[in-house]
């Protein structure tokens, strides 16, 4: 089984504000990303076109323009993402921190030759992405990691001792 491999955390810091209230925002990407989801079709496979694909390349979307895939989870002890990068190494990811937000960017290139007896192909396909999350109140920031093994990504983020400490347990009683 091949070993996971750490990924180095970026901590910065901006002159922002860190909480932007945005409703619309986050709305309206989230309906993007569904609409470019839907656009995509059971029979291309991700990251190649058909020889039927006969759209000029301009016009043609890179296939990684769409987020990847994410788990979010919370356990007692913290936070976990876990986002599906198929086919991507760790060289091509960036996981960056500041003011609360985390981020989440990748690129992949793809190239590819066929040879045969009377005809040549050579396609190379890129596309990039990047996700942000909000970080919850609570997380012990120094102490994030991620990891990257077998074309997933797991970014934990621990929560600190004081969220630990601030959670109270509430009684449901009968009325």
């Amino acid at each position: 089984m091949a070993e996971a491999t750490k990924l180095p955390i970026k901590t910065e810091k901006t002159s922002q504000p860190p909480h932007v209230w945005r409703p619309f925002e986050n709305l309206r990407q989230e309906i993007d990303r569904l609409f470019e989801d839907f656009g995509m079709t059971a029979w291309r496979p991700p990251f190649h076109r058909s020889a039927l694909d006969l759209a000029p390349f301009w016009t043609r979307q890179s296939s990684l323009a769409a987020s990847p895939a994410v788990d979010i989870a919370e356990t007692d002890g913290g936070f976990e993402i876990t986002v599906e990068l198929p086919g991507m190494e760790e060289k091509n990811i960036e996981v960056k921190y500041a003011d609360s937000v985390l981020t989440i960017k990748g690129e992949k290139e793809e190239k590819s030759e066929e040879q045969k007896k009377d005809y040549y192909l050579s396609e190379r396909t890129y596309g990039s992405f990047k996700r942000s999350f909000r970080v919850p109140d609570g997380v012990d920031a120094d102490k994030i990691e991620a990891n990257f093994k077998n074309g997933v990504l797991t970014v934990t983020m621990p929560k600190s001792v004081e969220a630990h400490k601030a959670a109270k347990k509430i009684t449901v009683k009968a009325a």
